[in-house]
């Protein structure tokens, strides 16, 4: 059933590698949570239990009209400190897509009776990482973080270029600093700075994957319970078939007590032909909640 769904999509023969053919399984010409660009680390890890929420929106430039894929999504991240603050598990998935394709982006996407307009609903794939702060900013004037995560091959309707049936992971190290911080009162002003780099893989077809190079630069500007934040981000495929994608990402908070409400614009240039909106919210669980546990320990 994969060969086929592969086949449907790449059109090429699957009974060897052809490292000579394009695959076409890469992040242009699939659904924006086949291949995402993965948010990146500020270099700083979670004292306490996170449980983020949020509602996406999709619209594609792949054609000349946005609305030839129109896509709506649910997703939910979760980080947990693993008995301390530099060893973070941290899990997220898109729990449902909706997704609306017509005939000229199917076509594109070269996927199974592409002459007509496909409406569905799919479950997305599994991501678990682990993120281990490997140097305190306090001591070493940088924070470094290592990330290693693994994607899973749960994904549903790879036949219509949505999701694509195959494994997956990344490692990455992130380094960050705080460049200046001003206090007023109980709050501070301060603006941080990050960069990253990475290795991402996914397995395309018969005994074939695809390795790239990932990157990113992230800047945040944190005034009282408002935040700020831009990163720069993307990866590089060595097959160069629409596997390239870069993306910038907007974000903004405002927090109160243990909860924070956040947006996000990320837009696509090249290999990810996507712009997305991004409305949900955080919550962190009360310091005293890991106090009464590490207590009962």
């Amino acid at each position: 059933m994969l060969t086929v769904a592969a086949s449907a999509v790449a059109q090429t023969q699957l009974e060897k590698p052809n490292f000579s053919v394009p695959s076409l399984i890469s992040t242009k010409f699939f659904g924006p949570n086949a291949f995402p660009v993965p948010d990146m680390s500020d270099g700083t890890t979670s004292d306490r239990v996170k449980f983020e929420l949020y509602g996406d929106g999709y619209l594609c430039s792949l054609t000349s009209r946005p609305t030839d894929d129109i896509t709506a999504d649910l997703f939910a991240r979760a980080t947990i400190p693993l008995f301390t603050h530099r060893v973070n598990l941290v899990i997220w998935m898109p729990i449902f897509e909706w997704h609306r394709t017509t005939a000229a982006v199917n076509a594109i996407r070269r996927v199974k009776d592409p002459d007509r307009t496909i409406t569905g609903f799919d479950s997305g794939d599994v991501y678990v990482s682990t993120d281990i702060l490997v140097f305190e900013e306090k001591r070493h004037g940088v924070g470094v973080v290592l990330r290693a995560a693994l994607k899973s091959a749960s994904g549903n309707s790879f036949s219509t270029a949505r999701f694509y049936d195959d494994p997956g992971y990344f490692f990455d190290v992130a380094a960050g600093r705080e460049l200046f911080s001003v206090s007023h009162g109980k709050s501070k002003t301060a603006l941080r700075m990050a960069a990253s780099v990475g290795f991402l893989c996914w397995q395309t077809d018969n005994g074939r994957q695809d390795d790239a190079v990932m990157y990113g630069l992230l800047a945040k500007l944190t005034s009282g319970p408002f935040t700020a934040q831009v990163d720069y981000g993307g990866y590089i495929g060595w097959e160069d078939d629409g596997d390239r994608p870069m993306t910038l990402k907007t974000k903004l908070g405002w927090s109160f007590k243990d909860f924070s409400l956040n947006a996000e614009y990320q837009a696509g240039f090249k290999d990810w032909p996507f712009h997305q909106l991004r409305l949900g919210f955080t919550y962190t669980l009360p310091e005293m909640f890991l106090k009464n546990k590490s207590q009962e320990k």
